[in-house]
């Protein structure tokens, strides 16, 4: 089902389609690769949280591209790239001729002309949905059990690993909705997934690999998917990957289940650090800052979220925090890009168009001075 069809239920942000978006637009370029330029002191060095956005623009424009990267240099240290598999490139060899190779090649040009770190996550699944696959060919089979899928994903993963060795590694997003409504399909994700673990770790062991969950449903609280009491995680979703979990990657999106950022528990996410003794992350998260159909919103809401994060997982143990937007987007200009057939996607995406830290137009939100002050 799409989420717009039924927002309560499963409402995350697509963030692989406003990658592709990206990518697309900014990064297009034909021929020899410019150098990725080399970062004067890498923010991997600094030896706290890293702190980071999509690099998601206002507008479908290549100047506000350059424009976002510039704003999360100013208020950030990583970007998050999110790539879904050019299935049918990669079924032969890693060493594939890849167009989407070379933009993501054009992307960590952006990012180290801005001072920003990447972090990396291959997405199989459509991020306007995550109980289907993103972009397979006609005719395939959408399971992990399929063998073009499989070999696809594991050439795609040593590929980005062989040219952009990555810190952290993610090979999936917001897993466990896959899980919860694929049971039967999903042991073959993990079977993949130890597999590409293995074999990312022979190459490079110091890369620190992870999937993540998404903790609003991994916490019972979407009454039309929850399998367990609310507030009490369905953690064997989790545990099922140990010991192959470098750290444990949550996303989060309170304002689908609260009232306001006030509502939030106090005890929301402590659960995280005290069921694990690795690191932890969130990858992905925000809060809305105005009313948004069912949703509520407002900027002390905003505040409110980044207040129970800092206070519930800041710390050592916090390795990377992911904010999703650094800005507004104009719906409108996504729209103008999208197919005709992605009508209900496009009040999906609107429900997100007010979470940036800025408006717009880039004039600061109260939020964006409390997360500077956390980060600083």
């Amino acid at each position: 089902m799409s989420l717009s069809k039924d927002p309560k239920m499963n409402p995350k942000l697509p963030a692989a389609l406003f990658a592709l978006l990206l990518v697309s637009l900014a990064c297009g370029t034909q021929g020899t690769p410019v150098p990725i330029p080399t970062l004067e002191s890498s923010p991997y060095d600094l030896g706290r949280t890293l702190y980071g956005f999509f690099p998601t623009p206002p507008e479908v424009s290549l100047q506000s591209v350059m424009d976002t990267y510039a704003a999360i240099g100013q208020h950030g240290d990583v970007v998050l790239l999110q790539q879904n598999i050019p299935w049918e490139e990669f079924t032969a060899s890693a060493e594939a001729e890849s167009a989407a190779i070379t933009d993501i090649h054009n992307q960590y040009v952006l990012a180290h002309q801005n001072g920003l770190e990447v972090i990396f996550v291959v997405d199989p699944l459509n991020g306007l949905n995550r109980r289907e696959f993103q972009g397979l060919p006609e005719g395939w089979d959408a399971s992990f059990a399929n063998p073009d899928v499989r070999v696809a994903f594991r050439n795609y993963t040593l590929r980005i690993v062989r040219e952009f060795r990555p810190k952290y590694l993610g090979l999936a997003s917001e897993i466990n909705t896959y899980q919860d409504f694929h049971p039967e399909d999903f042991q073959y994700y993990l079977s993949l997934y130890n597999e590409v673990y293995a074999l990312v770790k022979a190459e490079a062991p110091e890369t620190q690999v992870f999937v993540t969950f998404q903790w609003e449903e991994l916490s019972n609280l979407f009454p039309t998917v929850a399998n367990g009491a609310p507030y009490e995680p369905n953690w064997e979703q989790v545990e099922q990957f140990e010991p192959n979990l470098d750290l444990w990657v949550i996303s989060s999106y309170p304002f689908a289940v609260f009232q306001s950022g006030s509502d939030i528990p106090t005890d929301y996410y402590a659960p995280l650090l005290a069921r694990t003794d690795k690191p932890v992350a969130v990858a992905e998260g925000g809060y809305t800052s105005e009313p948004v159909g069912a949703f509520p919103g407002d900027p002390q809401s905003q505040v409110d979220y980044i207040n129970a994060i800092h206070s519930q997982l800041g710390g050592d143990r916090l390795a990377f925090w992911i904010y999703l937007l650094i800005n507004d987007f104009n719906l409108d200009s996504y729209a103008r890009y999208m197919d005709s057939d992605q009508a209900d996607d496009i009040g999906t995406l609107g429900i997100f168009a007010s979470v940036g830290l800025t408006e717009a137009d880039r004039t600061p939100k109260p939020a964006l001075e409390v997360w500077d002050s956390y980060r600083k």
